[in-house]
């Protein structure tokens, strides 16, 4: 009997072992699972109707309304946003999605009109020279023709702008004038105008404070407002809240040590100094490293104009900026060269002068509103490819303008018959 009773045990087991199997094997069936891809064999393509009919099925995009009355359909992916692939083709209008707006460049900001009505005070004197003369000229001349473009050469190059200026400016205008562009007198104004923007257009004013401490070389000859210059730079930093450290680097000269005494003490500065005919460049590295201790964030270092030994004027100046350069481990962040606008085609020649000596970064144009030649500006800039920092345009402080080619051409060229419209 027991031998019957293990066989009939053993038969159960098997029949419930295979029941189990099939019972598993049946619940796969309903579990439907993507085939896998046989290696060298592509999926089936989508047919026309199945995407079709897969297109009208899906939602479409989302929309931002704005409150106005056209809404704004938001870009799909990659749409030239960095997300996703990149188009095939440059974006238009025509392109995108019916409702996706592109989106527009920024306006231009005006110069304000306080300041373009204070830079025309300040110019008063050169818009009364040639300016007035040039208004002149195209009041009486009802015809363009060439004989108005020499008499503007005329005006341009007694106005102090300088030969090789004038003579560009001139051919730019007679190529106009070949393709029948100037076909009356405002458009030749405006030519002018629009010259004189882009000869002064890569000077960008001010002073960038790109290190701790800064240090800023000023130069120029004797009686050009270089230390007053300074005094209005160091009083302009102050305001804004930096630390600032005159250097009195012009050692030969007593009077120009005790003017920047003057003024560190109206601005509230420090101001380092030597003893009379002490060597300029171990003032300045003492200022620097003045600055350094003290934690500064700007160095203006005055410089001599005009020496009273035999050493070269330019020479000493080459040592001071070694000098600067081997206490700051670097060049001067900026060498500023001071010049007088009265001098006219004389400040073109020292721009030339100490641009041959020294790495000069921009140029600080003062007493424009003190003489007629305020158009020197022109050619310096031109001929030297020297961008203009500041203006001076009066004694106060706040009269040490930034310059903006946009305002001051406005302001400089605005003619007389527009005087209302900016005052």
């Amino acid at each position: 009997m027991e031998p019957l009773l293990w066989i009939v045990i053993a038969v159960v087991v098997v029949v419930v072992i295979v029941i189990a199997i099939r019972r598993g094997r049946g619940a796969e069936k309903h579990i439907e699972l993507p085939p896998s891809p046989q290696p060298g064999l592509e999926p089936p393509s989508e047919t026309k109707a199945e995407a079709d009919t897969r297109r009208t099925s899906e939602p479409a995009p989302p929309i931002a309304t704005t409150g106005s009355e056209r809404p704004i359909v938001e870009p799909p992916p990659g749409l030239g946003l960095g997300l996703g692939a990149a188009p095939s083709r440059p974006l238009s209008e025509e392109s995108l999605p019916i409702g996706f707006q592109m989106p527009k460049p920024p306006k231009p900001v005006a110069p304000a009109p306080d300041e373009i009505a204070a830079l025309r005070k300040g110019l008063a004197s050169t818009r009364g020279g040639f300016i007035a003369r040039l208004a002149k000229i195209f009041g009486r001349k009802k015809e363009i023709d060439p004989a108005l473009l020499d008499e503007i050469e005329e005006v341009l190059i007694t106005a102090d702008i300088g030969v090789k200026t004038t003579h560009k400016i001139l051919e730019r205008l007679r190529e106009r004038m070949s393709r029948n562009e100037l076909s009356d007198a405002d458009r030749v104004w405006e030519a002018i105008r629009d010259e004189a923007r882009t000869i002064l257009g890569g000077s960008k004013g001010g002073v960038v404070l790109s290190h701790k401490p800064t240090v800023i070389l000023v130069v120029g000859v004797n009686g050009v407002g270089k230390t007053t210059t300074i005094g209005k730079l160091a009083s302009r930093f102050h305001e804004e809240g930096k630390k600032v450290i005159l250097a009195a680097g012009d050692t030969f000269r007593a009077a120009a040590v005790l003017q920047l005494e003057v003024w560190g003490r109206r601005v509230g500065c420090q101001v380092v100094k030597g003893k009379d005919n002490a060597d300029p460049g171990s003032v300045i590295f003492d200022a620097i490293k003045k600055a350094k201790e003290e934690q500064a964030d700007v160095v203006i270092a005055d410089t001599a104009g005009r020496l009273h030994t035999k050493l070269p004027l330019m020479e000493e100046l080459k040592k001071v900026s070694r000098t600067v350069e081997k206490a700051l481990e670097r060049r001067p962040d900026e060498t500023l060269l001071v010049l007088d606008s009265t001098n006219g085609q004389n400040a073109i020649q020292q721009a030339q002068m100490f641009r041959d000596a020294l790495a000069v970064s921009g140029i600080v144009l003062t007493k424009l509103d003190g003489t007629a030649k305020g158009g020197v500006i022109l050619g310096i800039v031109d001929e030297h490819q020297i961008p203009v920092r500041y203006i001076g345009i009066g004694e106060r402080v706040e009269d040490l303008k930034e310059f903006d080619a946009d305002s001051f051409v406005e302001a400089l060229f605005a003619k007389p018959d527009d005087e209302s419209m900016a005052a």
